[in-house]
This record gives C-alpha cells, sequence and structure tokens, in this order.
C-alpha cells in the first residue's frame, strides 16, 4: 500500500513537472522584458530613434522594451554582445549601417568580433538617412564639381568624416579615386565633432548624415553639394547625387534596423516584424524620422538582409582596394 501510495505521488509531482514545463514553452511571446541594445552612446541619432522605436514596442508588445547602450570599438562591443546573446528574442540589437563593415575597417580577429552576414538573424529595416557632402562657405564652392575643379586646379581641401572607416569615409575615398583628386581626409570620433568642426570652417567639407547638418543647411552656413546615396532624398529635392554628376559607382548610404541573434525562432522574428512594420506607417514616426533625415522602410526581414548583404560585398570591395582601415 505504502508502495503504491509512493507511486501515486511520483506520478502525480512528475505530470505537475511536465505541465509547468508546456506552460513555459507554451508562454506567448513575448512574456518578459527585453533588452534593445545600442552600440554607440547615449545622445546620437542611432539611439534617440531606437529609444523611439521602443518606447512603441513597449506598447504594442505589452512589455517593457528597455534601450541598452554598449559602445565601444565602433560598433563592434555592442554587436558582439548582440551576436552571442540567447536566440530567444530577448536581447535585440538597433543598429546603423556601419555594422556590416565594422569587422572588415577594424581588422579584428573572429573571437574578438562578429560576423555581419552570417551571425545575425534579419529582423526589419526600420529607415534610411541620406548621406550629404557639405561644403563651408569659406572652401569658395557651392557645387560638387566646383569642388572637384577645384581641387584638380592644386587647391587644397580637407573634408571630415564620423570616424576612419566609416561608410562616410569610404565615400570620401571612393569620390576621390573616381575624381582623380586627393582631399584629405579628417577623422572624428562621431557626427556631432565632425559638425561642428565644418560649420567652424576647421574643415572644409564633410560627409555626414542629413538630420545634423540640416539646420545649417537652411540657414546658409553650410552648402549642400551632393548626395551619396542611389537616389536624391525628398527632403533635399534640388540636390543631385554623384551618380547623377557622372560617378555612377559611388553609391553610399545609410540605413538602420532591427537584428536578432543567429538562430532566433522564426514565429519570435514574425511577430517582431509585425510589430516594426505597423510602427513604421506611423505618421508620428515619419515626422520624428524626418527630423532626422530619415524616412522609414520596413518590409519583411529579406529587405534588412539584403541590403545589408549587398553592403557587404559593394563596400567590402571598396575597403580592400582602397585599403580603408580604422586604425
Amino acid at each position: 500500500m505504502r508502495h503504491a501510495r509512493r507511486h501515486f505521488v511520483g506520478a502525480t509531482l512528475l505530470l505537475l513537472g511536465l505541465g509547468a514545463a508546456s506552460a513555459a514553452v507554451a508562454a506567448p511571446y513575448p512574456s518578459k522584458p527585453i533588452t534593445m541594445v545600442v552600440a554607440y552612446p547615449p545622445g546620437g541619432d542611432t539611439d534617440a530613434m531606437a529609444r523611439m522605436y521602443a518606447d512603441k514596442l513597449s506598447a504594442r508588445l505589452k512589455q517593457p522594451v528597455i534601450v541598452e547602450n554598449r559602445p565601444g570599438a565602433g560598433g563592434v562591443v555592442g554587436n558582439t554582445y548582440v551576436g552571442r546573446a540567447a536566440p530567444d528574442g530577448y536581447t535585440l540589437l538597433f543598429t546603423p549601417n556601419p555594422f556590416t563593415v565594422a569587422p572588415m575597417v577594424l581588422r579584428l580577429a573572429p573571437a574578438n568580433s562578429y560576423d555581419p552576414l552570417n551571425g545575425f538573424t534579419p529582423v526589419a529595416q526600420t529607415g534610411t538617412q541620406a548621406v550629404i557632402l557639405v561644403a563651408h562657405p569659406s572652401a569658395g564652392v557651392k557645387t560638387a564639381k566646383e569642388m572637384i575643379a577645384a581641387a584638380k586646379a592644386g587647391k587644397s581641401f580637407t573634408y571630415g568624416s564620423p570616424g576612419a572607416g566609416s561608410p562616410m569615409h569610404i565615400a570620401g575615398e571612393w569620390l576621390n579615386r573616381a575624381a582623380g583628386v586627393q582631399i584629405q581626409h579628417v577623422p572624428y570620433r562621431g557626427v556631432a565633432p565632425a559638425v561642428n568642426d565644418v560649420v567652424a570652417g576647421h574643415v572644409n567639407f564633410a560627409y555626414v548624415t542629413l538630420g545634423p547638418v540640416a539646420q545649417y543647411i537652411n540657414t546658409g552656413k553650410l552648402i549642400a553639394l551632393a548626395v551619396t546615396d542611389a537616389r536624391r532624398t525628398p527632403l533635399l529635392p534640388n540636390v543631385p547625387t554623384l551618380a547623377e554628376l557622372g560617378y555612377k559607382d559611388v553609391v553610399v548610404g545609410a540605413w538602420h534596423g532591427v537584428m536578432a541573434p543567429k538562430g532566433t525562432p522564426a514565429d519570435i522574428v514574425k511577430v517582431l516584424n509585425d510589430q516594426l512594420n505597423d510602427i513604421v506607417k506611423m505618421p508620428e514616426i515619419a515626422e520624428k524620422m524626418a527630423t532626422f533625415g530619415a524616412a522609414p522602410v520596413g518590409g519583411a526581414p529579406a529587405v534588412l538582409d539584403r541590403v545589408n548583404a549587398s553592403d557587404y560585398e559593394r563596400l567590402g570591395k571598396v575597403i580592400k582596394e582602397f585599403g580603408i582601415t580604422a586604425e
């Protein structure tokens, strides 16, 4: 009798354990807070947009979405952290496109870095940002053609970028090569100091995203010479692309999106993708993004996968050919 009772109690506990395990497996996603990592310091465009999306996701998913800044090594620290996180949907990465090229220009060993092409699960491309070539009025040019003509005539110029090895640095060196000029690169640690110095006239030109320089273009403190994207930006419809000016291969845009660790289940990716696609369609999101010189994109995870792979191939070739590094 005692043996039968012991067997009954054991079976009951086993069934209770299996029931608890089933409930845990069946718990709808998300059932706890989500961390959205930004691999840059607080205060920049990337951080601000991440917080905007995190707020909207929190409201829609009924769980906190907490932005965590993990800066360092041009984004490698935060990106690597997410790439090694559990693929359960509770650690995400909000990233701009330096994500794709940072391991190439830093030339880090795989143990200290991440694989931008195969090491993550794309979730959604949230938007694009126009990259603009701007000039200080003291440079004495009002168009990119005038800048190139003056450089070819022997005038010494400098251009700033948000950092050595950044997409903007790549754009500057690519145009130098395509146009047959040598405008000296001056790297900065981020967009803000590059903008500050071109506004002050310490460098003649700068390649930066539109948001931080829009006010200076509007007031005449800076002159927009060209867009480095494939298409003109509707925010500056009269500014031509470098491709329109004859430099068809010089195309470097800026994008941002959400990545998850490789192996994140498809059903979780779908939940996040569906929500982000709804968010990018909100009028207030488009309005806020315009203040950063950005436009919403959205679409399936494959959209982000394609743009990331395209940058990896195109910009990777330029990085190798020109020997561009962030050292």
